[in-house]
């Protein structure tokens, strides 16, 4: 028997230690070869892999220690056929599906462990639907692999809550450019496609956190300049006149506004006004807005630093920082959870996606693929997040 490791998408803090895991389930078995492809469904198309050695197999602890991927990520959706062209992973002509199939028959991998979000499940999916249309059994069981926390229905996905102790990590010092400048602009800027998840829980750590700090109200360090002021997500209409009217009253009182954006944020607005300018918007393999050309954060200072008359404006994004960490220990119980039941599931040869699942009152299941969808939202009625709300809209 072979299995095959392939993790894709951007990275998050949960690749490596998911591999350790996986690998510690098979070493109990020796007639089990372990490989894993190279950058994700890239070294798939390429042929590229590597075997996982005895020496490493007897020591899966040490993948705990590390964030991203020990065998690397790639954006390759295997149905673009024109950028797989383009990026010389196959000729003209061919099928990518077909080349990937092809390889993982001549691999002989029987089962295939996917970790990533919806965009690599549901390739997987269509490469085990492939193979046996052309009578090939293979075995996909996935992952959910996102910190942004929007694949549905799952309701907690690997690495999203590390992604957020480790924003409100790095906000923790961003903050104090606050003593840098009058009447300071600060805009922290969150990964969030079309889910605020992420923006909001990293706003609920870091105010957690806030409250083991002593300031010194006596020489106006307080509590209230060192808070969040405004939480700006996909799933909050925003009426920015509104919004700024009452900023501009905490930038008069406590000389700081400090905001917490969801890049996703506004996207509507932003793209519908880049091009009604004439801008071009860019578009990844997967057909998302390269959020990063967009530049939400950099629209939003601008925005905000008119109506607030802001003296000195800073945008700070935590994403690679985030997202790259390793896991902390809660994401890493979540992990071994997962993965555990992964490997039970794969050598049942039950295919899908592992994950709580919602539909069934966040049991723990290896959901059909054909149930796996991106773009889940972030539900705003969630109770911590109206009171923190309501918190923030008090200063």
């Amino acid at each position: 028997m072979k299995v095959a490791f392939l993790t894709s998408g951007g990275i998050a803090p949960c690749l490596s230690a998911a591999i350790g895991r996986l690998i510690e389930n098979y070493r109990r078995n020796s007639d089990i070869e372990l490989i894993g492809y190279l950058n994700g469904y890239k070294g798939l198309l390429l042929g590229r892999s590597i075997k996982f050695p005895n020496n490493i197999i007897n020591s899966t602890s040490k993948f705990y220690q590390f964030g991203g991927s020990p065998i690397g990520n790639s954006r390759v959706k295997l149905t673009n056929i024109k950028d797989c062209i383009n990026n010389n992973y196959i000729k003209k002509g061919e099928n990518p599906l077909e080349i990937a199939a092809k390889q993982l028959v001549k691999d002989k991998v029987t089962i295939l462990h996917t970790i990533g979000g919806d965009d690599t499940n549901t390739t997987a999916a269509d490469l085990s639907h492939y193979l046996k249309e052309n009578g090939y059994n293979l075995t996909v069981v996935g992952l959910p692999k996102t910190i942004d926390n929007d694949v549905y229905p799952i309701k907690q996905t690997l690495g999203a809550w590390t992604a957020a102790e480790q924003g409100a990590i790095f906000f923790e010092n961003i903050v104090n450019e606050n003593t840098t400048s009058n009447r300071q602009l600060i805009i922290h800027e969150v990964m969030g496609r079309h889910c605020g998840w992420l923006t909001a829980a990293t706003a609920l750590t870091y105010r957690k956190r806030l409250k083991n700090i002593e300031f010194i109200p006596e020489i106006d360090i307080t509590k209230e300049k060192w808070d969040i002021h405004s939480i700006l997500i996909p799933e909050e209409k925003i009426n920015f006149d509104i919004e700024c009217k009452r900023l501009s009253k905490i930038m008069d009182k406590y000389d700081c506004v400090n905001v917490f954006l969801s890049e996703g944020a506004g996207m509507d607005t932003i793209i519908s006004e880049t091009e009604k300018s004439g801008g071009e918007i860019l578009k990844d393999a997967f057909g998302h807005v390269r959020l990063d050309d967009l530049n939400p954060g950099k629209w939003f200072a601008e925005q905000l630093g008119k109506r607030l008359n802001a003296k000195k404006i800073l945008v700070q994004k935590s994403g690679y920082f985030a997202r790259s960490a390793k896991p902390n220990k809660k994401d890493l119980n979540l992990i071994f959870e997962m993965a555990d039941y992964a490997a039970k599931s794969a050598l049942s040869n039950i295919s899908g996606v592992v994950g709580w699942d919602e539909e069934l009152n966040n049991k723990l299941n290896c959901i059909e693929f054909k149930r796996i969808r991106g773009g889940k939202s972030f539900d705003i009625n969630e109770i911590w997040y109206t009171e923190m709300i309501k918190e923030i809209k008090s200063i």
